[in-house]
């Protein structure tokens, strides 16, 4: 079994996840968040420095339109064509990169200029942490969060986990039996749609989703997750 270790990983909302324990907890973490700007809602994406070139390559964009910098870093944008079977039409997304020194921040707008661009971040407050990208709403400006932000992250040999703040409308999603004490919190075993299972992960203010890689067996998942300590941090 691998040596006890811990890291932590901050969400686009400010708040930090910590997670020890005896598993390989080496693996980057992703961070997404809807906030709404103006009554539009907007999803943003945080990861590891790769994951803008990820996301570029997997949309076929070889080079950006624009570059400059911007909140201590390098903001990047390319627009795109895509055809919408269902809307009939032609779409012209545009593909938003802010890239730090650690820590990338990707979203995608339609139809915007540039200007649109500088318009929707100006408010969101960028700020590059050591353990993650921060976005900070200006409420005077109609910028707001429309859920807390979560972390997702995959630890090899136990699944993959989707952290976020704990909110009532979670609470209200809890069966009304106990669930299996472990060190976190309180473990509850579901099926997904397709009868695979999953279990969820209730803490004083956490709440997780922890969908089992292929190869763990799920009877394994409360052994495992009850070695690990899940919290936030702050």
């Amino acid at each position: 079994m691998a040596q006890s270790a811990a890291v932590e990983h901050r969400a686009l909302d400010g708040v930090a996840y910590h997670l020890a324990g005896p598993l390989d907890l080496t693996e980057p973490a992703t961070s997404v968040v809807e906030v709404a700007v103006d009554g539009r809602l907007h999803e943003f994406t945080a990861g590891p420095p790769g994951l803008a070139d990820a996301v570029a390559d997997s949309l076929g964009i070889s080079e950006f339109d624009s570059e400059l910098s911007f909140r201590g870093g390098t903001l990047r944008t390319a627009t795109t064509s895509e055809y919408d079977g269902q809307a009939q039409q032609v779409e012209n997304p545009t593909l938003v990169v802010w890239q730090g020194r650690r820590f990338s921040l990707v979203t995608r707008i339609y139809r915007a200029r540039l200007a649109d661009v500088l318009a929707l971040l100006r408010p969101l407050g960028i700020a590059e942490h050591q353990d993650g990208i921060v976005l900070a709403p200006d409420t005077a400006v109609d910028a707001r969060w429309a859920r807390p932000a979560t972390v997702i992250k995959e630890v090899p040999g136990l699944g993959l986990i989707e952290m976020s703040r704990r909110t009532r409308e979670h609470t209200a999603q809890l069966p009304p039996w106990e669930g299996a004490s472990v060190r976190s919190g309180e473990l509850f075993r579901d099926s997904l749609s397709d009868g695979n299972p999953f279990f969820v992960l209730s803490g004083p203010e956490l709440w997780a989703t922890i969908v089992p890689l292929a190869g763990t067996t799920a009877e394994r998942v409360p052994a495992l997750v009850g070695g690990l300590e899940v919290r936030t941090a702050g």
